[in-house]
């Protein structure tokens, strides 16, 4: 009962966090995990169908299943064409194989069918456009594919280019309602609108992958290690968890 209340009352006091607060949070992040070691690959399209692998598994069986489905389909034609259950069996490491089977084979169809507006490019399979083009651009002809939504939108315009919008997974979203970054109970959209509004642009990659580090390490949804917490003495809700 305390701890429902201590969370309704954070709720009602929420108020957007200052600059100065998320730059703190931003560097006690760093201090613990360090700049991560990753550099934009720009290949969007591997990322996309990476992303669509990874939903409700691991990382271990997300590259599992990765690594599968090119070895038995060297190119993305391949496995836009392939009988759907080739494609179900190669990934099937990954978990609810034959939805994402699906999926991924719908989306190929869609780039194929649907390319970019005013275009017909020679592959319509290659989205490297989106280097130079505008997020907003980007991000609508992203979300306007099978299955695809802002999470798996931001994946791929943040790792593919480093352009700054922000993923919100279930960790990310859990740590960043905890310290009050995000309002208790926003919608997706929200969270994802409000963590690109606070990334600066040269750390967003950085900020992302460090508040996931912190909520798989730290912050988890159950049993927080609040003890061993950098930013214990930050967070609203740690009274929830005493």
């Amino acid at each position: 009962m305390a701890a429902r209340s201590a969370s309704t009352k954070s709720r009602k006091a929420w108020k957007p966090p200052s600059p100065d607060r998320v730059e703190r949070i931003r560097t006690r992040l760093l201090d613990a995990y360090g700049t991560p070691r990753m550099v934009p690959h720009r290949r969007p399209l591997d990322e996309l169908i990476l992303t669509v692998l990874s939903q409700s598994t691991n990382d271990r069986n997300r590259d599992i299943a990765y690594l599968r489905l090119r070895e038995r389909f060297p190119t993305w034609e391949g496995v836009r064409d392939a009988p759907n259950s080739e494609v179900e069996a190669a990934i099937r490491p990954g978990g609810i194989s034959k939805v994402k089977s699906r999926r991924i084979q719908d989306i190929l169809i869609a780039l194929t069918q649907h390319p970019r507006d005013g275009e017909r490019p020679a592959d319509p399979l290659d989205l490297s456009w989106m280097e130079d083009a505008s997020l907003e651009e980007s991000r609508a002809f992203l979300c306007a594919l099978p299955g695809v939504a802002r999470k798996t939108t931001a994946c791929v315009l943040l790792f593919s280019y480093g352009i700054q919008d922000v993923p919100v997974d279930t960790h990310v979203g859990r740590v960043g309602t905890r310290l009050g970054l995000l309002r208790p109970g926003a919608s997706a959209e929200e969270q994802h609108d409000e963590m690109c509004r606070l990334s600066l642009p040269d750390a967003a990659l950085e900020f992302h992958v460090n508040l996931l580090r912190h909520g798989r390490r730290i912050c988890d949804s159950q049993r927080p290690k609040c003890g061993e917490c950098v930013l214990n003495r930050m967070c609203p809700a740690r009274s929830e968890f005493k």
